[in-house]
């Protein structure tokens, strides 16, 4: 029989992996209180880190549905639980890791799929959502503008054929 403790960890666990948009799997070996606090405060609002054992936590991601990280249980383990934008975590974690060589990037996972290390450094190079919103919003714009532009232009252009067939008109009528 499980005891009770270890079954309140694991659905604790079961929770923050079915809660969250993505989680990703650290070693944090070699690093001090201090720095674990300050890569807790570089990950963002959004996201939770916690250092967990790997036994209970395997079975938590089993239970939330999550089997494709199974092989990165291994060693000193801690896990990032994003609920907002993963890509501001994913930037605080590759940021910290270039300052900090004793933090390392397992893999993770993102709504359901698994990432590697690399994936999840190349989400890092993303820019955040807001900023992509913004990028979006101002295309639209744009082509809104060209649009009314356009649509703005056909009936000037009519008016304009007309005038110069009217004026042709006058020229051939005051000639004959």
């Amino acid at each position: 029989m499980a005891r009770p403790d270890k079954a309140a960890a694991v659905a604790e666990l079961t929770e923050a992996f079915r809660s969250s948009n993505a989680a990703v799997l650290t070693e944090y070996r070699g690093l001090t209180v201090a720095q674990l606090k300050t890569l807790r405060r570089s990950l963002g609002e959004n996201a939770q880190y916690a250092v967990v054992k790997n036994t209970l936590t395997k079975i938590a991601a089993n239970e939330a549905g999550i089997t494709s990280l199974d092989d990165l249980f291994n060693g000193p383990t801690a896990v990032a639980f994003v609920t907002g934008d993963p890509v501001v975590s994913a930037k605080g974690l590759r940021d910290f890791a270039k300052d900090n060589p004793n933090l390392v990037i397992k893999g993770g996972v993102l709504d359901g799929k698994a990432l590697s290390a690399d994936e999840i450094k190349k989400l890092a190079d993303l820019e955040s959502r807001e900023v992509l919103l913004a990028k979006l919003a101002g295309a639209f714009k744009g082509k809104q503008t060209q649009a009314a532009q356009l649509f703005q232009a056909l009936p000037s252009k009519v008016v304009r054929t007309v005038d110069a067939l009217r004026a042709k008109r006058d020229e051939q009528g005051g000639a004959e």
